[in-house]
């Protein structure tokens, strides 16, 4: 039985060609299931995201209907990072992040390279984390 974190990264996998096929310069930064029937689409674009944008991106998703409670959301000032160029771009920044044996950090991008994030966390230990053991990370809001 596939988990959470997979079925995620199945959608990931088929939505992202999707909507860059059919929107160009929409940019699919998250899929997360709210629950087994409903799923978060978390999208960016040069030009911002608004509520025009989010609606078709839900069009170009219609077939997903059918199956699931489908919504469209900009990333917000708590933005998913999942891709090494995320990570890559919040250098210096603080982040929250959960790996797939359910372990929490909470700390300071240090680098990113192609295959892992190395995060300053409490009492200036680092931790190296590999993106396959991570599940869920976001920018934490400083503001």
């Amino acid at each position: 039985m596939a988990t959470t974190h997979d079925r995620e990264r199945q959608l990931q996998a088929e939505i992202e060609p999707r909507l860059e096929g059919d929107l160009p310069g929409v940019d699919v930064l998250a899929v997360e299931l709210v629950s087994p029937s409903h799923f978060c689409v978390y999208v960016d674009h040069p030009e911002g995201v608004d509520h025009a944008l989010c609606g078709r991106v839900t069009d170009a998703l219609r077939d997903y209907l059918r199956e699931y409670t489908v919504d469209v959301s900009s990333p917000g000032t708590e933005r998913p990072l999942r891709r090494p160029e995320h990570f890559a771009s919040v250098l210096g920044r603080k982040v929250s992040v959960r790996t797939a044996g359910k372990t929490k950090f909470k700390g300071v991008v240090a680098a990113a390279d192609d295959d892992r994030l190395a995060l300053d966390v409490a009492d200036g230990e680092r931790r190296t984390l590999p993106y396959d053991e991570i599940v869920r990370a976001n920018l934490i809001d400083e503001g």
